[in-house]
């Protein structure tokens, strides 16, 4: 009966927004010497799949009697503006809370998608102080709280997704692999759910951000477990607790099922996806692409894989960090700190070590007390990640005193 009602559930999105489209990625493609076809939840009108669910959310409400009601959600991001649009579609009134952090581009889409429909109110700053701000809220009015993941109606609305690849693929093909990100697991239960019985189980790759890996390590440990922190960098998918009924639906996988991508890999496949085919994905959008990097080759030859790609909001006010993490990732920029004698001359010796690939980046005095040496940090980027190698036998050679803090997280994030 899922299906049926998740069938129901899509044919009544079309009021709103056609289906997105399941494409075959020549890029990927030939990279992976496989069939790999992205469903495009970023080119929803919201931008991300997150319209999905609140808009079966809110079908299913009004449709019982709930116009009544005012309709409240907690969110900084994607399920704020399908929230937002949702309301602005049906005619209800609405609140959005989103913490006093959140940054203006995204109050000004989520107020740009519903109109006079919704006021926002800026609470907190962080998601949880924000949260409970919003279920007091909805307490004090007698309103109707809509969840980003954990209710049945949004797993459902969620699930239209794979309703639509079940109906888009071509004719006598059906998926190998179907990779897709979690965050706080709507998209993956209701995907997983609608295609059970279709698809074997080892089919679902689900793939979680390094900095929140609430499904793998909830799975590992044989329940639902809230981690003590989290990396934010990944918005759309930074969930320190998978969704109680999410998990109930995911818990029968293993949680070698579940890739773990570190955050900087992640924007690797950002920029790769920008600079080769002009595809904007936000982290969370870019989550099953880079998985396919992380998977062993073996297990992609050969095989139609589909990739969700969850969302493209993405603030280009970030795109020098995302750039700046990808180049680290990739070995092509590393920072150093130097110990240079104070003596004429002995810049130009250091400057003479450098290869005809490499460029200096930054370049800052940290230090400068002692009489014979000073210390400098140094950032250099390069063309190819082996350049490093035969830099640093230079530096080794010239009896230079360096350390290599890239990968310093407390060092980098302090001085860099």
């Amino acid at each position: 009966m899922l299906n049926v009602h998740v069938d129901e559930a899509m044919e009544a999105m079309r009021q709103i927004f056609a289906e997105t489209p399941l494409q075959m990625n020549e890029h990927l493609s030939r990279r992976y010497n496989a069939t790999i076809l992205l469903k495009r939840e970023d080119l929803s009108p919201v931008r991300s799949y997150k319209i999905r669910g609140a808009f079966n959310f809110f079908r299913k409400a009004i449709a019982t009697g709930g116009t009544d009601k005012v309709f409240v959600c907690a969110s900084a991001g994607n399920h704020a503006q399908g929230f937002a649009f949702v309301c602005r579609h049906f005619g209800v009134k609405g609140v959005v809370f989103m913490p006093i952090t959140t940054p203006q581009q995204k109050i000004d889409k989520t107020r740009m998608f519903g109109g006079e429909f919704i006021t926002i109110r800026l609470i907190g700053d962080i998601f949880d102080q924000c949260y409970a701000a919003a279920k007091t809220y909805v307490e004090e009015i007698d309103g109707a709280m809509v969840p980003p993941f954990d209710h049945s109606d949004i797993i459902e609305g969620q699930a239209s997704v794979a309703a639509e690849i079940a109906q888009q693929m071509p004719e006598g093909m059906k998926p190998d692999l179907m990779v897709m990100p979690v965050g706080g697991g709507g998209l993956s239960s209701g995907i997983t759910q609608y295609f059970a019985g279709e698809l074997a189980d080892d089919a679902f790759i689900m793939v979680e951000p390094a900095g929140a890996p609430s499904l793998k390590r909830s799975l590992a440990a044989g329940e639902a477990i809230t981690l003590s922190k989290v990396d934010n960098f990944v918005d759309g998918a930074a969930v320190a607790r998978i969704g109680d009924l999410n998990f109930e639906a995911l818990k029968k996988f293993p949680a070698e099922q579940v890739i773990v991508v570190p955050e900087n890999a992640i924007c690797v496949t950002m920029i790769d996806m920008l600079n080769i085919e002009g595809v904007v994905l936000e982290p969370a959008g870019a989550l099953s692409l880079a998985a396919l990097a992380a998977m062993d080759p073996t297990q992609l030859e050969g095989k139609t894989v589909v990739a969700i790609v969850s969302g493209g909001n993405f603030d280009f006010e970030r795109l020098p960090d995302v750039k700046e993490r990808a180049m680290r990732y990739a070995g092509l920029k590393k920072y150093f700190i130097l110990r240079l004698p104070q003596r004429p001359g002995a810049l130009r010796d250091f400057l003479n070590l450098l290869g005809p690939d490499d460029d200096i980046a930054r370049f800052e005095y940290l230090k400068k007390s002692a009489r014979n040496f000073g210390s400098i940090l140094i950032g250099i980027e390069t063309t190819a990640s082996e350049n490093f190698v035969g830099l640093i036998e230079r530096f080794d050679g010239a009896g230079l005193g360096f350390e290599d803090i890239t990968e310093n997280e407390i060092l980098a994030n302090l001085i860099i």
